[in-house]
């Protein structure tokens, strides 16, 4: 059974150590990674947009459109920063479309 504490812990502390205690970050880290594409790309994008993955600190997005894919290409690094600023920390440095 868990070490108890008798300190008093607000419940943001205790999910954040529970999540370090057990090693669920990585996963965590997809999921957030995921949910971002969505919220930054839009509605547009997200039509053409069939898989997100997260394998270290590169993500691979799949596209259903080779259209879209080039114009995206053109602005990976932008891409990049601006999912590392939505997720609060760096987690991608490299972009590969497909």
């Amino acid at each position: 059974m868990a070490k108890r504490n008798n300190e008093n812990l607000s419940i943001s502390d205790a999910l954040k150590e529970f999540v370090e205690t057990n090693k669920l970050e990585k996963g965590l880290n997809k999921v957030n990674v995921a949910d971002a594409w969505a919220n930054l790309m839009g509605n547009g994008v997200n039509n053409y947009t069939t898989a997100v993955n997260l394998e270290r600190e590169t993500l691979y997005v799949q596209l259903s459109s080779s259209v879209l894919r080039e114009e995206l290409s053109y602005g990976k690094e932008k891409i990049i920063n601006m999912l590392n600023e939505e997720l609060g920390k760096v987690i991608i440095k490299k972009l590969v479309l497909r």
